[in-house]
């Protein structure tokens, strides 16, 4: 038995709510993720809520009226604010508790005036608007997928040396810019900034013409750390909330001629899309599995290694990147999926980032995000970037055309109008399917366009 489940994640457990039960639902009762919310349209307070089927469980009437008790009643009050940071910094204990009471109002035997009022407060997920779910303080993206190195590396180095000499050694990282995180509905104007154009020997001044996505998860902290107090690999867990679809914006000609010597800053500061719902690392246990490092290959140093980590540090979550552009939606045509892959494949784990980030003494806090870094397979067509799937933009996608709907399109890059889709979940026999919803951002012109 796995000591990490418990009666939560008992694929056999039902809701009396008919659509968490439905097969293929992103939000059984075995999920629950947390999101912050309100009625579209309305002068609500955004607060916390929890998605179960296809409602929304209003944290703050829950807090009111649903009569929870001890650390679950603390916990649920620090939900009935616009921000989780609160719960977040409240640690496992409190999560675990908060979880355990929502299941069991939720679950199919529950009965009385706390479920009642619990069913009273249901919203349905198709009249909220979400807000990012915490205050960010601190937004820092990681470079963990050997795939993804390797097909950059060969795009932009050639030869066989095509990783930089310490991505085996160290999770890559730099700091990204927190002002700009949407939530998923993100619209953002094309950025502006310098590139060189090919042959030039001076940059030019204009509109990103290399417009791409990466494909990501976001890390949420809960419990900081103390400055000059590193978080050790074996408890890392401990401080990671849970996870998000990040989409991580790049603008690849803005990157390639300013990225020397500090890396990207115009090239990633507009726009980071995420998704609504965090997906806790408690509903994630059952697809958390063995982390490998192959023989031959550079071993971890100390401080990112552990037997945890190897035991039941990877994460099995399947990932896809649907585009829908102007034309389709014009001719009724649904997005166009563009590759599917998993996130067992990156190089290195959430807990060595956690690790890692926190070795010299940086202190994390509650609410801070981390991005994984583009999560790319060992295919193409597990690429998690449209500058990997085109090579550079030398070899566009074809856009399958549906039948009636027009001519076929092509894409190097991404277009005005165009908006992408990432979608996440797991899955496997016994247990149940735990998603993540979507996170879509769509490309708007220029300023000034």
């Amino acid at each position: 038995m796995n000591a990490l489940l418990n009666h939560t994640h008992d694929a056999a457990r039902s809701s009396w709510l008919a659509s968490a039960n439905a097969a293929g639902t992103d939000f059984p009762i075995q999920n629950l993720p947390f999101a912050v919310f309100r009625r579209r349209g309305t002068g609500e307070a955004f607060r916390g809520g929890v998605a179960i089927g296809d409602q929304v469980v209003d944290l703050a009437a829950v807090s009111r009226n649903a009569g929870l008790q001890g650390l679950a009643a603390k916990a649920v009050a620090a939900c009935a604010q616009p921000a989780l940071n609160d719960f977040f910094a409240m640690g496992p204990e409190a999560w675990q508790a908060l979880r355990h009471g929502l299941f069991a109002l939720l679950e199919s035997t529950a009965s009385g005036a706390a479920v009642a009022a619990l069913r009273a407060g249901l919203v349905p997920q198709a009249e909220v608007e979400y807000a990012v779910p915490a205050r960010i303080g601190d937004f820092t993206d990681f470079y963990t997928s050997v795939h993804h190195a390797a097909n950059i590396g060969k795009l932009f180095r050639g030869g066989d040396d095509v990783l930089t000499p310490n991505f085996k050694w160290i999770p890559i990282g730099y700091h990204g810019r927190a002002s700009s995180i949407g939530v998923s509905g993100q619209a953002f104007q094309r950025p502006m900034g310098q590139a060189l154009p090919p042959g030039a020997s001076a940059p030019v001044f204009g509109p990103c013409a290399r417009l791409d996505y990466e494909l990501e998860l976001g890390v949420f902290i809960g419990q900081g750390n103390a400055l000059g107090a590193p978080i050790p690999l074996d408890r890392a867990f401990d401080h990671v909330f849970g996870l998000c679809l990040l989409n991580d914006w790049s603008a690849r000609d803005i990157q390639a001629w300013e990225y020397q010597p500090l890396g990207p800053f115009l090239a990633k500061n507009f726009a980071t899309t995420i998704s609504p719902w965090v997906v806790t690392m408690e509903a994630l246990a059952p697809y958390r599995q063995a982390w490998v490092r192959a023989d031959g290959e550079p071993q971890p140093l100390a401080y990112l290694d552990a037997p945890s980590v190897r035991e039941a540090g990877a994460l099995d979550i399947q990932l896809e990147v649907w585009l829908q552009t102007e034309q389709r939606h014009a001719n009724g045509a649904g997005p166009a999926r563009l590759s599917h892959t998993s996130f067992r494949h990156q190089y290195w784990s959430i807990a060595q980032m956690v690790a890692h980030h926190t070795v010299g003494g940086c202190n994390l806090q509650p609410g801070d995000l981390l991005g994984s870094g583009t999560i790319s397979g060992p295919t193409l067509d597990q690429a998690g970037a449209m500058i990997e799937l085109t090579a550079g933009g030398r070899n566009p996608l074809t856009l399958a055309a549906a039948e009636g709907t027009g001519p076929a399109e092509t894409r190097g890059f991404l277009q005005d109008g165009d908006a992408v889709i990432l979608k996440g979940w797991c899955e496997k026999p016994g247990h149940a399917r735990i998603g993540f919803g979507e996170s879509r951002g769509q490309v708007l012109p220029a300023i000034g366009a």
